[in-house]
């Protein structure tokens, strides 16, 4: 899936046809998110995907290009990026509604929640679930922090916090790097 995900935006970039394919998984529908990060440190370069279950040949495709060059808090993946970059697939699993904002593991649950906005809509965001261990953050930092995310500008108050809607999940992950890549694709005799 990783391999496939290079693939797409390799070609995108090189102006190619995608020659990968997904066979055994073509017809398999999971929610989905397409994580790019760069350089030895793995600094985020965009994050995308969707709670709605899609076929992984379509939404592996839409959400690698996406996330690639659409993620709105970073410039467009470049070329010259490319042999730097490492791709991780998380498919979405076990969703649960929870009653309590606290219910939910650090580095075991990733986290949606729902919440009402200063002018009353419902605002929602999601961290998958190694964001929080990864920043170091305590379950409070993880829920203040998305509610941030997800456009709350007031003060965060406990109050506020028990207004929140939470649907805890897990994910099966899997990444690879370009150079991963790249040996996959002499090794199969892509040019």
């Amino acid at each position: 899936m990783c391999y496939f995900c290079f693939d797409v935006i390799y070609s995108h970039l090189h102006q190619k046809p995608d020659t990968l394919k997904l066979t055994k998984w073509t017809s398999d529908e999971y929610p989905l998110f397409v994580t790019w990060k760069i350089g030895k440190e793995k600094r985020l370069r965009g994050c995308i995907g969707t709670f709605s279950a899609m076929k992984l040949s379509s939404g592996l495709k839409e959400y690698a290009l996406s996330s690639a060059f659409k993620d709105s808090r970073f410039s467009p993946i470049s070329i010259d990026e490319l042999g730097r970059l490492h791709v991780s697939v998380s498919i979405l699993v076990k969703f649960e509604e929870v009653n309590n904002y606290m219910d939910w593991e650090i580095g075991v649950h990733g986290i949606r929640i729902e919440f009402p906005s200063e002018r009353g809509s419902r605002r929602s965001a999601t961290y998958l679930p190694e964001v929080a261990s990864e920043q170091g953050w305590d379950h409070i930092q993880t829920i203040d922090s998305l509610l941030r995310k997800g456009g709350h500008k007031g003060t965060v108050t406990p109050e506020l916090r028990k207004q929140i809607r939470l649907v805890r999940y897990q994910s099966e992950k899997i990444t690879a790097s370009f150079q991963e890549y790249m040996t996959f694709r002499k090794r199969n005799g892509f040019s």
